[in-house]
């Protein structure tokens, strides 16, 4: 396996370890998928796997949920039960990073995920991510924005709350210690 990613044998290795524990801990995902064709996938494309290590360093968690057989691509969604820990506290997009006036966060949701190489979910992405299990039932997660929401100052997050999810609107310049995103990888 040729290395692409920067990172070292050793960190590969975890990775894929920690990857395949989780892959196999949680069938219930991916029931019609086997860890071997991951593994290969992922060793033909080591490139990804630094976007999974960032995905994983962060707090999400991220585990194959589908098999795409028109793009023959593996979806890693981000499954941690709660929104990644270290992706809380940002705004929606740098236009909103820059209206803030005072107590700007660290960083956006938006420019994060281009760092990271993956994508933010969309709305009905965080919905099919709901049907495996119960997530952000203490917190929430920003999702895509459609461009006119985004347009007229505003962006959307999800979260889960009485057996139901929920999609709520706030200004794209807010941000919350309890809310982060969840992103997707295709591999």
């Amino acid at each position: 396996m040729e290395n692409k990613t920067g990172l070292s044998t050793v960190e590969l290795d975890n990775l894929l370890s920690v990857l395949k524990v989780r892959f196999e801990k949680n069938i219930s995902r991916h029931k019609e998928i086997e860890w071997v064709n991951v593994k290969a996938k992922l060793e033909a494309n080591t490139e990804k796997l630094w976007s999974l290590k960032e995905m994983e360093r962060t707090g999400g968690e991220p585990d194959v949920v589908h098999y795409d057989s028109i793009t023959s691509e593996f979806i890693f969604y981000d499954c941690s039960a709660e929104s990644p820990k270290g992706r809380r506290s940002l705004c929606y997009d740098r236009d909103a990073l820059e209206a803030r006036k005072s107590f700007k966060p660290k960083d956006t949701v938006v420019d994060m995920v281009a760092t990271m190489g993956i994508e933010l979910l969309t709305e009905e992405q965080y919905r099919e991510l709901q049907k495996l299990r119960d997530f952000d039932l203490k917190t929430s997660s920003w999702v895509k924005t459609p461009s006119e929401i985004r347009k007229l100052g505003g962006a959307i997050f999800c979260d889960r709350r009485y057996n139901t999810v929920f999609v709520y609107h706030n200004g794209a310049e807010s941000y919350y210690a309890h809310r982060g995103f969840r992103g997707l990888l295709r591999v």
